[in-house]
This record gives structure tokens, C-alpha cells and sequence, in this order.
């Protein structure tokens, strides 16, 4: 017995834990490389995050700074320029309207000489004098502040930044910072340096504050992915793509190549003909089933398709009829209308009923052609139907109008009923028009398609000429004339001795 004759007799547990073991080890090692580029670049966006954070807390301390340096100056400015009596209390008052800033303070003269207080300012330490517009910074001789001189007209203003307002807006800055010390080159400043300073790892990086007077040595937590991280990231990732890829094989092979040939096969059939099955299709019990389901599906559809075209073909029959008596019925009508028209007493109630008779003639004409085409469901055809409605028209056109000349120049088009009962009434209308005002004048008739799914009718006639004066029958004509394009979903284009529509038609075969 061969080794595959072997592995063929194997339950299909079997077989799947044999395929995976083969699978996973050369997926398992050429994860393990990708997976590793994929952890430094985690370590440096993470190295990356660490620095951001770091930069954040000094922006923050950088803010404060300028801030209450800023406030100070408009202060002291807008106070030593009334002069320097009581210029302490109008920058007080100043600076009490604008909150989280420095309410204790000190105005120097240019020089240094100190003009008043405002508070408890304390040791601010060896300031240099500050030019107006300048502003020093320091670490104050106590260690628990930074000394901020701001440079004014005709003098200065001197305030300390408590380390706890420093430390308050370095920590809201977004980030993880563990560490913060200030130092200006000949003291530091511890601001912040939390207890798990000694148990995590930081990243150190400096950043200049003040306008480079001080300088913020921040340490952020300095995190990594370990041995244990990448593990933790490397085995779902590794199960993910081995499944991924033995789900893909085994529906392969057992699953997608039985379904392929019984598609074939089913695609193959054509109703009334044989289903032709394939007799093996794998192991997989289901999929036999599912040939003998397909082939039990079809018989019943084949059956159900034979009832349907009976039903259909019934059907067909019905619609046929109710055609065939409407057609019916409205010759009746126009033959009941013309018998009483030739007993008309006067020539106006002949003409009513010649004109009435002519209309039932044109919906008549519409049922019989919709009648002939229904068949091959390609709607009705104008050509043949408006050569019968003008041969139909000049049938019953009275005696002075009878060697009317109706001229067609048309191309084969389709369309739906309803488009084709108001194209028969227009062209009805205009005919009928000209056959009473002008009878010795041709009408010239046109139908061409103008794209894929439209096409124009044209009538053209003298009669359609303005004339000088309206008449009343005239305008009754362009109202009605106007109305059947509307029902056409169009706009008639009148120009001198032809009027023209655009109709819906099907497109081409």
C-alpha cells in the first residue's frame, strides 16, 4: 500500500493535523523574521511617543511661563506709565482679572532700584536688568520657583512661578512624564518625581524654556515591547494566518473543486434537456447530497416551468381576447358614430361626428397594432401603425378634403401603448386640421430616432403657418395639440409650417 493510499484511508481529523503540522513550522519562522520588523518599528514610534510627551510638558511649562510674563508686563506697563505713585495696586488690579496668573509681584525702577511690592514676592535672586520688551528668567535661590523679570517702560516687574503651578500644567499635558527638573546653568529645580522613577525605565531628552534661559531635562517612561510582548504578539497572528491558509486548502481540495464540477454541470443544463451529474464529487458526504438535492431541484422546476407555460400561454390567450374586444368594440363605436353622423341633421353635427369617429378610429388602430406585437414584447411599432392611421384618416375624410395628399417618410421605431395613443391622437389632430382648412395642401409626416431611446416626430403643413388673426378653432387646436405633447413628457417645437416632438422609444435590437 502506498503512502498516499495510506493517507487516503485516514479520518479527515487525521488528515487536517497532519497538513497543519507540515504548514505551520515554515509559516511559524517566516513570521517570527516579519514579525520582528514589525517590533522595532513599533519600539521607535513608541521611542517617538516618548519624546512627544516629553515636548508637550515643556510647551506647557513654556506657556505658564509666558504667560504670566505676558499678564505682568501689560500690568506693570499700563500701571508705571500713570506714574509710579500707587502703581502697585493698579497692576494688582490689573492682574486680579486675570485668572491663574501671578498676584504677588515687584516693580523696579530701569535701573533695579525697587519702586513697590504687591505681596509676598521672596527671593528672587541676581536678575539681570530687563529691557523693555525683554524678559529674564531664573531659578530663585530657594529652589521652589523660577524668578521671571519683565522688561517695561521706564522700568521693570519681577515674579515668581510657585513649582507647583509648573508642575500642575506639566502634567495635564497629555503623556506618561515620570521626571521634570529645571536648571538655568547654575541651580535646578525638581518639578515633578513620581515614586516610579527608580522601577521604570525613562527616556531622558531636554528641551529649552525661557528664550534658552532655562532648560527642562524631562524623563518620559521609555516603554518596549519585551520577549514576552512579542510572543504575545506573534502567536494569534501565527494561528490567524495558518488557519487562514488550511481553511483555504482543505475548502480547496475537499470543498471548492467537487463545487466547481457540479456547477459546471448544472450550468450545462438547459431547461427541457438532461442534467447530467458528476457521479464522484470527494469524500464529502454533504456535497453528494447536495448533487442528488440539485437534482431533485431541477426536476421539480422542471415541472413547475411546465405548469407556469401553460399558465402563461393561458394567459396570453386572455390578454389577447380583452385586446381583440376593445378592438372591437371601438370599431363598433366608430361605425355607430359615422351611421349617425350621415343621419345628422345639420353639416356642424356631421363634422362633430366625423371628428369623434376619427378618434375612436386612431385608439382602435393603437389596440390592433399593440394586439399584433404583443407576441414579441417589443412594444408597438409606429412606422405601420401611423401608415394605417393616415390611410384610416383619409378613408373618412370629408368629400371636399378626400384627395388630401398624407406623405410619410418614417423609420422603424418602437414604443409603449401610451406613447403611441397620444402620438395617434396628435397626428389625428393636425390630419383633421388640414383637412378642414387647408384640404389641398400635403402633410408631410416624419418619425426618425434621434438617439438609442429617443426619436422625433415632425408634421409639417402650411396649415400650421400662423396666421394673421387667431381664431378661436385655432386656438382650441394649439391647446389641445400642446396638451397630447405634455402627455408625451415633451415640448412641442413649433416653427413656421411644421411642428415637431420628442418621444420615448425603445432601443434598437
Amino acid at each position: 500500500m502506498t503512502l498516499a493510499e495510506r493517507f487516503g484511508r485516514l479520518p479527515t481529523g487525521a488528515k487536517l493535523l497532519l497538513i497543519l503540522t507540515a504548514v505551520l513550522l515554515p509559516i511559524g519562522i517566516a513570521l517570527v523574521w516579519l514579525g520582528e520588523g514589525g517590533i522595532r518599528q513599533a519600539n521607535a514610534a513608541l521611542r517617538g511617543r516618548a519624546e512627544d510627551q516629553s515636548r508637550a510638558a515643556a510647551s506647557a511649562m513654556q506657556s505658564l511661563i509666558a504667560r504670566d510674563a505676558l499678564a505682568l508686563r501689560i500690568a506693570a506697563n499700563g500701571a508705571l506709565a500713570e506714574g509710579r505713585t500707587n502703581a502697585c495696586e493698579r497692576a494688582q488690579r490689573s492682574l486680579t482679572i486675570a485668572p491663574g496668573v501671578a498676584q504677588s509681584f515687584e516693580l523696579e525702577s530701569a535701573d533695579g532700584e525697587p519702586i513697590c511690592a504687591a505681596g509676598t514676592v521672596g527671593e528672587t535672586g541676581a536678575l539681570p536688568v530687563a529691557q523693555p520688551a525683554d524678559v529674564k528668567v531664573r531659578i530663585a535661590p530657594t529652589l521652589d520657583s523660577v524668578a521671571v523679570r519683565v522688561g517695561v517702560i521706564d522700568g521693570m516687574a519681577t515674579a515668581l512661578v510657585p513649582v507647583a503651578e509648573l508642575r500642575t500644567a506639566a502634567t495635564e499635558a497629555p503623556g506618561d512624564v515620570q521626571s521634570i527638573v529645571l536648571h538655568d546653568g547654575s541651580r535646578e529645580l525638581i518639578v515633578l518625581q513620581t515614586a516610579a522613577v527608580d522601577t521604570v525605565p525613562l527616556r531622558m531628552s531636554e528641551w529649552p524654556i525661557g528664550s534658552g534661559a532655562l532648560y527642562a531635562r524631562i524623563g518620559a517612561a521609555d516603554q518596549r515591547i519585551t520577549t514576552y510582548d512579542r510572543l504575545v504578539l506573534l502567536l494569534p497572528v501565527l494561528m490567524w494566518i495558518a488557519a487562514a491558509l488550511m481553511t483555504w486548502l482543505l475548502v480547496s481540495r475537499l470543498l471548492i473543486r467537487p463545487l466547481k464540477r457540479l456547477e459546471r454541470a448544472v450550468t450545462s443544463y438547459s431547461p427541457g434537456g438532461q442534467l447530467d451529474l458528476p457521479g464522484k464529487l470527494g469524500p464529502s458526504r454533504e456535497i453528494q447530497e447536495l448533487r442528488d438535492a440539485f437534482g431533485r431541484a431541477v426536476a421539480r422546476v422542471d415541472q413547475a416551468d411546465s405548469e407556469m407555460s401553460g399558465a402563461l400561454e393561458g394567459q396570453r390567450r386572455l390578454v389577447r381576447e380583452v385586446h381583440h374586444r376593445v378592438k372591437n368594440n371601438l370599431q363598433v363605436v366608430a361605425s355607430l358614430l359615422n351611421i349617425h353622423g350621415r343621419s345628422a341633421g345639420t353639416s356642424e353635427a356631421r363634422a362633430a361626428y366625423a371628428g369623434i369617429s376619427r378618434r375612436v378610429g386612431a385608439l382602435s388602430i393603437v389596440h390592433r397594432n399593440h394586439f399584433a406585437e404583443m407576441e414579441e414584447n417589443r412594444g408597438i411599432a409606429l412606422r405601420p401603425l401611423l401608415a394605417e392611421l393616415a390611410a384610416e384618416l383619409r378613408a373618412g375624410a370629408p368629400e371636399p378634403a378626400r384627395k388630401l395628399a398624407v406623405e410619410l417618410e418614417m423609420e422603424s421605431v418602437n414604443t409603449t401603448q401610451d406613447v403611441a395613443v397620444a402620438v395617434s391622437f396628435l397626428v389625428t389632430e393636425i390630419v383633421e386640421f388640414a383637412m378642414l382648412n387647408r384640404p389641398d395642401d400635403p402633410v408631410e409626416i416624419s418619425l426618425r430616432r434621434t438617439s438609442a431611446l429617443t426619436a422625433r416626430l415632425t408634421l409639417s403643413s402650411p396649415v400650421l403657418v400662423p396666421d394673421q388673426a387667431e381664431q378661436q378653432e385655432k386656438a382650441q387646436f394649439e391647446r389641445i395639440v400642446a396638451g397630447l405633447a405634455k402627455q408625451l413628457r415633451s415640448t412641442l417645437d413649433r416653427k413656421l409650417g411644421r411642428y415637431s416632438v420628442d418621444l420615448p422609444v425603445f432601443p434598437p435590437l
